[in-house]
């Protein structure tokens, strides 16, 4: 398996801060190609969001750099879920108890992306960022937004048009250092070489319709890192022009 990969974020329009966080790490192993992929979404609105999501993006890069060799060795996927879990859990409460100190509110959602040559895929995810796998023919969103909205969604009180334009799409059921629990989402598979798995914040896809995000992220389109990156770059821009008020990042991850 090999990989390419690429990253946009841009503070957008509106916001005086980005805070929004990102990781791309790539290492080559005894299991091939391992893949982490880490958006976090400080909240918008909240005071100091992007200590909150650089927090999180920070103890992952530590759990790849000191913990998942071990767990590589040992073939250990049921651990590595669980570190995921305890560090997701540990931050909440750190994060939660730096705001009662400082006397601020912040969180941060995650969407995190493992990915172990075509062996195993891991997804760890609370909040309303999200993965997307696309392949040749079609676009899939991997993950559930935990959002009032989408529960509503789900329960058929409310219609997708509605949905679009509902005031209260970016309030979140919980997210890490605001919620007083909080219970990822895990997601397992595996990948297959010629899909393009991409992460996004909110701001990246209200103001895109997925034939778009489709039409420029398209395993065929995307030959190499630099097409890659340009691909991104105009999405992102073609956002802020769309009047898109939050901050946008996406994130690519192509397996060939």
């Amino acid at each position: 398996m090999e990989v390419l990969s690429t990253a946009v974020t841009d503070k957008g329009i509106k916001k005086p801060t980005n805070q929004d966080s990102l990781l791309i790490k790539v290492a080559e192993t005894s299991m091939g190609e391992v893949v982490l992929a880490v958006i976090c979404d400080g909240m918008g609105g909240l005071s100091k969001g992007e200590v909150a999501s650089a927090s999180v993006v920070r103890a992952f890069s530590e759990w790849f750099e000191t913990e998942l060799p071990e767990q590589l060795a040992r073939k250990d996927w049921d651990d590595i879920q669980y570190r995921w879990e305890r560090i997701i859990k540990e931050q909440n409460q750190r994060i939660a108890e730096y705001g009662r100190r400082v006397r601020i509110q912040l969180g941060t959602t995650i969407t995190a992306l493992l990915l172990i040559d075509t062996t195993f895929m891991l997804i760890g995810h609370v909040g309303d960022s999200r993965v997307y796998r696309i392949g040749e023919r079609q676009l899939e969103i991997l993950t559930e937004d935990q959002t009032v909205v989408a529960r509503d969604l789900k329960r058929g009180t409310i219609t997708p048009e509605q949905a679009k334009t509902d005031p209260r799409r970016n309030v979140l059921l919980q997210c890490i250092g605001a919620s007083k629990l909080v219970e990822p989402e895990f997601i397992h598979g595996r990948a297959t070489p010629g899909e393009v798995y991409m992460l996004c914040s909110d701001g990246f896809r209200h103001m895109l319709t997925e034939e778009e995000i489709f039409q420029a992220f398209s395993p065929q389109v995307l030959t190499d890192e630099a097409v890659m990156e340009t691909h991104a770059i105009t999405l992102v821009e073609l956002n802020k022009q769309r009047q898109e008020t939050d901050n946008i990042t996406v994130l690519l991850v192509k397996i060939q």
